[in-house]
């Protein structure tokens, strides 16, 4: 079993290359067989839940084209059925995407509920109530949604919760649906903002993304385009909240400063100094950290996906801090092996009351879900002596080259697969 080893109490210093963001890829690919026309996708991250997004396209008969490790050409003229079942699909939460996107353009789907992360109840309630309203069919039987429509019909669709994952889905139907669409309380994340504009440039007619109300004229035919997919601001805020932690000095690169403004703004607030330009944002953490309170919260709020992280910086904050999840009832199950470096957090039912210590030591820990996983990483860095971190397939389903990065910031971490590389990379680190 693949494990990372690292010797923490390097500061990370120098700069960083963010890849496209997850989020936006999984959804820009789905809809990307809602052409017959092919469709050029740039900037798209090397991953496992892109990889397995892509091998699903296949099973399906999609013509899938690697032009390079982050350029994807994808013919969807090719679609053979609309039944996706593929072993490695059910193990993602973006898997759900197609059923959007094959009800727009075949006004049929059937796709495995979806898996991912186990951090709460994902309910794909709100999906189930826009296809329906419209004018679609929805049901599960043998784990499979079907959801299937002799036409689609525009429609005023209030969204009970704002639901990223409902949002786009509902996006990709209607764009193909007759008349216009409504989507009141919508998503504003930028991924959210990305799938809009990537369907917009393959004919479609869709105003208000980034906006609680979004309106979508539906057209009957999409047609090919070239796109470049968002940098990930979850990755850079993992790398901002790293070198916080670290007590380092890190340019994040290729990312857009204003989707970061809730991270940044915390960061400054625990004490570090934040630089923004064009597409880089610096993060210094020469002085002490401080303590706060966070409450996670719907874009353009503090992400749910960067919760971890700053509970890892705010553990060694001078000071009592209070961290209050409000997106997912299960986010906090990370704490367990942080305690077990030292923390002092105490956690009672959504929130994490965390008072600061001097240092993490070094543990063998294991990644209960992606971000916690990333954050857990960072949690080692910043560690007196060696940790061992278990079940890294987490993250690497949603960071590229994870440890190859940081290496390059001057961490010390390799990724290992038996007691012998553990011992050997002891040795060599010690």
């Amino acid at each position: 079993m693949e494990q990372y080893a690292i010797r923490g109490g390097n500061p990370l210093v120098g700069e960083v290359e963010i890849g496209g963001a997850k989020n936006a890829a999984l959804a820009i690919l789905a809809a990307a067989v809602m052409t017959d026309e092919p469709v050029i996708i740039e900037n798209v991250p090397d991953l496992r839940d892109t990889m397995a997004m892509l091998q699903a396209m296949e099973s399906i008969g999609v013509v899938v084209e690697k032009l390079d490790r982050h350029t994807v050409k994808i013919i969807g003229g090719s679609l053979k059925n609309v039944v996706i079942e593929d072993d490695s699909i059910k193990k993602i939460r973006g898997s759900y995407y197609f059923l959007g996107a094959l009800l727009g353009k075949c006004r049929r789907a059937e796709v495995a509920l979806p898996g991912g992360c186990n951090i709460g109840l994902r309910p794909i309630d709100q999906h189930i109530k826009g296809f329906r309203a419209l004018g679609a069919d929805v049901r599960i039987e043998h784990g499979l949604i079907i959801t299937e429509a002799q036409q689609l019909k525009g429609s005023h669709i209030y969204l009970d919760v704002v639901s990223v994952g409902a949002t786009i889905n509902v996006l990709m139907a209607a764009a193909m649906a007759e008349g216009q669409t409504i989507i009141e309380n919508a998503a504003k994340e930028p991924h959210v903002v990305d799938v809009a504009n990537f369907l917009n440039s393959m004919g479609a007619n869709i105003k208000g993304a980034g906006t609680d109300v979004i309106r979508v004229k539906g057209v009957s035919k999409l047609h090919g385009t070239e796109y470049a997919i968002i940098p990930d601001q979850i990755e850079a805020g993992t790398f901002m909240f790293a070198a916080a932690v670290t007590k380092g000095d890190v340019t994040v690169k290729n990312v857009i400063p204003k989707h970061l403004e809730s991270i940044s703004a915390k960061l400054m607030e625990i004490g570090c100094e934040v630089e923004e330009s064009d597409d880089a944002v610096r993060v210094v953490a020469a002085k002490p950290l401080t303590h706060t309170h966070v409450k996670t919260l719907p874009y353009p709020g503090f992400p749910t996906d960067m919760q971890p992280q700053i509970t890892v910086a705010l553990g060694l904050s001078k000071g009592t801090s209070i961290v209050t999840e409000s997106i997912f009832e299960n986010r906090f199950k990370y704490v367990d092996e942080l305690t077990r470096m030292g923390a002092n957090i105490k956690v009672e039912g959504n929130t994490a009351i965390i008072d600061g210590v001097n240092k993490y030591t070094g543990a063998s820990i294991s990644a209960p879900d992606l971000r916690a996983g990333a954050a857990l990483v960072t949690a080692a860095l910043a560690a007196e002596g060696v940790s061992i971190i278990d079940d890294i397939k987490f993250i690497e389903r949603g960071y590229e080259d994870f440890p190859q990065k940081l290496q390059s910031l001057g961490a010390l971490i390799e990724k290992v697969g038996s007691e012998r590389e553990i011992q050997k990379f002891r040795l060599k680190t010690g």
